[in-house]
């Protein structure tokens, strides 16, 4: 375990060092989430209903949720280049734990998480935004913020290594996540979707963590959100880790 937890820092070290060298990927988490939440603010924020919010408190944090979800592309890119260079044959041929590579690449994907929904908050705090609970639900917000997002970056770590190409896993990734995250509360009242959308958008995780996010960080009425949104998220790793282990496995030693 001591083994594992060095060697998953060691590998998350080695992501985190690699973005200040990749302009693009330091632009898709500063400057494209920045472009969202303007657009959606200025837009968008006249013409779409929100009853008992402005449209800016109850956009912001479904945008976050978004952002968050999609933190997770890099290691789909990372993964998929490191098995198509060779880059795994040299991990498996040192004394680490085989595990520490996705572990390594999903923790620091924490971290840039955290970076971008900095950036969004504060962003959403020049343009309007506030919060309205205390600092306790503030806190609890973000931990589920994180720990949603840590979700995805395992689900996209096993699309990244489904596919041929790192363009391919973005792709594939953009198309499987990005219906999830319209047809869902994060950018309009699901009441006002047609039926068939309404009825998936009501079971939809990105709405029930939306929507937790809004009861944590609004004092929106929570239901059943708050709970259920971390019983998704834990729900999307004990699913998409083992599945993710068990791909990186099959490639590794078909590699």
């Amino acid at each position: 375990m001591k083994r594992l937890i060095s060697d998953t820092l060691v590998i998350a070290e080695r992501n985190l060092v690699r973005l200040p060298r990749a302009p693009e990927l330091l632009l898709a988490f500063t400057v494209q989430p920045i472009m969202f939440v303007l657009l959606f603010r200025y837009v968008f924020g006249g013409s779409i209903r929100t009853p008992g919010f402005s449209y800016v408190d109850f956009v912001v944090p479904g945008i976050i949720v978004q952002n968050i979800a999609f933190g997770g592309f890099v290691t789909a890119l990372g993964l998929n280049e490191d098995l198509h260079k060779g880059l795994i044959d040299r991990f498996r041929s040192l004394p680490m734990a085989r595990a520490a590579v996705l572990a390594g690449r999903t923790s620091a994907d924490v971290v840039t998480n955290s970076f971008a929904a900095t950036i969004l908050t504060v962003t959403g705090l020049i343009i309007g935004f506030s919060f309205h609970a205390s600092v306790l639900h503030v806190l609890v917000g973000a931990v589920l913020l994180l720990l949603f997002g840590y979700a995805f970056s395992w689900v996209f770590a096993f699309l990244g290594m489904l596919v041929s190409t790192p363009e391919a896993a973005n792709s594939v990734g953009f198309i499987v996540v990005f219906p999830l995250t319209f047809i869902s509360s994060a950018f309009v009242e699901p009441q006002y979707m047609p039926a068939v959308l309404r009825a998936f958008a009501n079971v939809n995780p990105f709405t029930i963590t939306v929507d937790a996010m809004r009861s944590l960080w609004l004092g929106a009425p929570a239901g059943n959100n708050v709970w259920g949104a971390f019983v998704w998220a834990v729900a999307i790793i004990a699913i998409f880790a083992p599945l993710a282990v068990a791909r990186y496995r099959s490639a590794a030693n078909s590699s």
